[in-house]
């Protein structure tokens, strides 16, 4: 997969793959609605080369991570940052077998989620979130709506609605929904894409009462 994905950045570009935004409004727009601010530390799921964790160091975040399979295109987003990129800690790993040093408490993923077809896979990518999610912690999550792409980049993807979504992130009991949102966004090739997105939040640990 490693392979795969480096090939498609090779091949296309940066701002050339489907899922490239010059500026990530709906997912702007939807950490701002969880309450993070730039004391927040973000992990940005499969970041690749997108723009958003220079968006974030932007707004003053001093606490951001972005973890991606391909590493050409994590160069691709250190070298848009510019002197910039060292705010930024930028990981080479596969989601499904990454074990996160720390906690954060934001995690961001576009356009991820919706590649894992396998429910092992689903269940590796959810065990890696519920690692690196501190107690208190936000999710926010896009993938392709119903009606959207069947096959991206060569690899077949699956397609949520809201509810579906929402029923995976809290299947385990630990995540509650808090919103949803959709998007159409329009590709460098100018197809219109459905996205839907899922916002959660990570419920605190129950301390027992001394009786």
């Amino acid at each position: 997969m490693h392979d795969h994905w480096e090939t498609v950045y090779h091949d296309r570009g940066a701002t050339g793959v489907s899922w490239y935004q010059a500026e990530p409004r709906t997912s702007l727009d939807l950490i701002d609605g969880l309450g993070a601010d730039p004391a927040t530390p973000v992990l940005d799921a499969g970041g690749g080369a997108s723009p958003l964790a220079a968006h974030l160091v932007a707004r003053g975040f001093g606490d951001v991570t972005v973890v991606d399979l391909a590493e050409s295109a994590l160069a691709t987003a250190r070298r848009g940052l510019g002197a910039g990129a060292d705010a930024v800690t930028w990981i080479a790993a596969d989601l499904l077998t990454w074990r996160p040093p720390r906690r954060y408490g934001l995690w961001h993923d576009r356009a991820v989620f919706h590649f894992l077809t396998d429910p092992a896979d689903r269940a590796a990518y959810l065990a890696t979130l519920r690692a690196a999610l501190a107690p208190g912690g936000a999710v926010v999550i896009g993938t392709f709506a119903a009606g959207g792409p069947t096959h991206c980049s060569g690899l077949p993807v699956a397609r949520y609605t809201p509810d579906e979504l929402a029923a995976v992130l809290t299947a385990a009991g630990d995540l509650t929904v808090t919103g949803h949102d959709t998007e159409r966004h329009r590709t460098p090739a100018g197809v219109r894409q459905p996205f839907t997105w899922v916002t959660a939040r990570r419920v605190p640990a129950r301390r027992l009462s001394p009786r």
